[in-house]
């Protein structure tokens, strides 16, 4: 016998064929530290604004998605509940049980990285500098201690901008979150010395540790 009655798994399907779509998933990513417009959601997606808004919908049709108006815009964020959890345990199934999904994580994971316990104590000696390279918009609504923002997308056309005689600190918004992946090769391509926190800003943030506005 079923430990769950009929009307919860008809629920749980529900939600399950929503989140069964790259796009969907992905809109849900860029939702995760920060509300944002149709219209934003469209430039990060590479969607067109009609098929974003027909894929908000649905998110928010099962709850994954909350929105409210401001003047003419409609402006989305993630619900209640623990979405990121379904998120993240969905990637570590992946992760666990298809070949392709774990040659690209481990892929991303030989990149050198910077372990939490070193970044603390790099951040106290001020000894390097982290660069966020996620859009402005995510930066502006939080991101670690002294992080300078340089959207990934911007990196290779601002790196004047960065300090030659300190090692730089990538991150973005979480661990299978691949935009410090990117700025890394990008920049040791360069001959920049430079290493990624894999962990990102949500891991960074779910943990209580301080932000910055």
């Amino acid at each position: 016998m079923s430990m769950f009655d009929k009307q919860t798994l008809v629920e749980i399907a529900e939600i399950a064929k929503v989140l069964g779509n790259t796009h969907r998933l992905t809109l849900l990513e860029c939702l995760a530290d920060t509300e944002q417009s149709v219209e934003r959601l469209s430039d990060l997606s590479g969607l067109s604004v009609a098929n974003t808004s027909q894929h908000l919908q649905h998110l928010k049709r099962v709850g994954l998605l909350q929105s409210r108006k401001e003047g003419k815009h409609v402006l989305y964020r993630q619900g209640e509940g623990p979405i990121t959890d379904i998120i993240s345990a969905l990637l570590q199934y992946a992760e666990f049980n298809r070949t392709e999904m774990r040659r690209l994580i481990d892929d991303t994971n030989n990149q050198e990285s910077i372990s939490w316990e070193e970044l603390l104590d790099r951040i106290k000696e001020k000894s390097m500098t982290l660069l966020d390279v996620r859009p402005k918009e995510e930066f502006e609504q939080g991101h670690l201690p002294n992080a300078i923002n340089i959207p990934v997308d911007e990196l290779g056309n601002r790196l004047d901008e960065l300090s030659a005689s300190q090692e730089l600190i990538a991150y973005c918004r979480g661990p299978y979150c691949v935009l410090s992946a990117n700025a890394l090769e990008l920049l040791r391509a360069k001959g920049v010395r430079a290493r990624r926190f894999k962990k990102g800003f949500s891991s960074w943030k779910d943990a209580g540790m301080r932000i910055e506005v």
